[in-house]
């Protein structure tokens, strides 16, 4: 393998930079200007996260100071209630065991080349739910009864996430299905049910699933209110995902749906077998993007008395005297934005690498 010089690696280094970013004055001038703000962002942040930052303390009376940064201890002591939230403290093993089993199905589920798919599909979907259930709300197996009103930080953001893409997925196939559907009333119901989900934001979901529909039961009929927001969320979401996925079957070449025909394929076998694979493919991008959304979107859950992992940072800093300072709900806030994007740039990460994959396994 032939050496390159170091010189001649610098040099065409900084030909490469040089034609990049500066092959003519106008060009150059907004190449500064980007460069200059970026580099102004990156001080403003390592001075207030790193320089100025306090790293020690039992209050937020060390971050009270007109000089100070981050007030990290805040973090520190408060770990706990974000990924827990008021969950009693002797049974928070009960969360963690739940969190071991749900990696020990994602992680092989996710990776390439794993075998038995199909019965680690099956465990996520059917078997897990039912021990992640039993594990959290307990009142079964001897296990201390724990209420969904006790739920919250981290742990309430994965539920309603986690529950929302597991069941919004197959109700967005079938709405989009019985959008494409050739009965007139199940297309007319379909349509119908996306656009009005679709006119109206989440919060009024939300709201309605909270106050409204207690209203309409009978006086000793009682919903818990984490389930209510879970069916709001994942019907809410699906209404979005069934148009992601309408896309999908329309870009699918008519000769796909002559081809099943010509196999003697039923409806369901055609569209399970032939056409959905193929659709979904196509649509990741957008798939994943709605996840994300609603990964996002979780945090609404707070107008209904939820407190998730940025309304239990917001809950902390004004109902603890001895931590409110500007400083403190900053910090916490940089830290539920951070938790937030880790998430979000892995989905982003995951699906384009399977995009990829699936991307060579067709060429080849």
């Amino acid at each position: 393998m032939e050496q390159i010089p170091i010189a001649d690696a610098s040099r065409r280094f900084t030909t490469r930079v040089q034609a990049a970013l500066f092959p003519t004055l106008a060009q150059s001038l907004v190449s500064l200007a980007l460069l200059s703000l970026i580099g102004f962002v990156v001080y403003a942040f390592v001075d207030w996260a790193l320089i100025r930052a306090v790293f020690s303390g039992s209050d937020g009376s060390v971050c009270r100071a007109p000089s100070a940064g981050a007030c990290w201890p805040f973090i520190t002591h408060k770990m706990g209630v974000f990924l827990y939230g008021r969950y009693p403290e002797a049974e928070i093993w009960r969360v963690n065991l739940t969190y071991v089993l749900a990696l020990a199905g994602l992680t092989p589920l996710m990776l390439p080349g794993v075998p038995r798919k199909l019965l680690l599909s099956l465990y996520m979907l059917i078997v897990f739910p039912a021990l992640a259930f039993i594990l959290l709300r307990g009142g079964l197996l001897g296990l201390p009864l724990v209420g969904t009103e006790l739920w919250g930080g981290l742990l309430l953001t994965l539920v309603i996430a986690s529950v929302g893409i597991a069941a919004s997925f197959p109700i967005g196939i079938l709405l989009a299905l019985a959008r494409r559907s050739d009965l007139p009333i199940v297309r007319w119901a379909a349509t119908g049910y996306i656009e009005l989900v679709r006119g109206v934001p989440l919060v009024t979901v939300l709201f309605m699933a909270s106050v409204m529909l207690p209203l309409f039961l009978p006086p000793d009929v009682t919903i818990d209110k984490l389930l209510r927001a879970l069916v709001g969320v994942a019907l809410f979401s699906a209404a979005y995902l069934a148009e992601v996925i309408r896309g999908g079957l329309q870009a699918i070449p008519r000769g796909q749906y002559e081809a099943a025909d010509a196999l003697g394929l039923g409806y369901w076998r055609k569209m399970g077998l032939v056409v959905l694979p193929q659709a979904i493919r196509i649509v990741i991008p957008g798939l994943v993007n709605s996840f994300i959304s609603l990964f996002k979107d979780t945090s609404l859950v707070l107008i209904i008395g939820l407190f998730d992992l940025i309304g239990i940072v917001e809950q902390s800093v004004q109902a603890d005297a001895k931590w409110f300072s500007p400083q403190t709900a900053a910090t916490g806030y940089f830290f539920a934005g951070a938790v937030f994007w880790i998430f979000c740039f892995a989905m982003s990460r995951y699906s384009a690498s399977l995009e990829r994959k699936l991307e060579n396994r067709g060429r080849s």
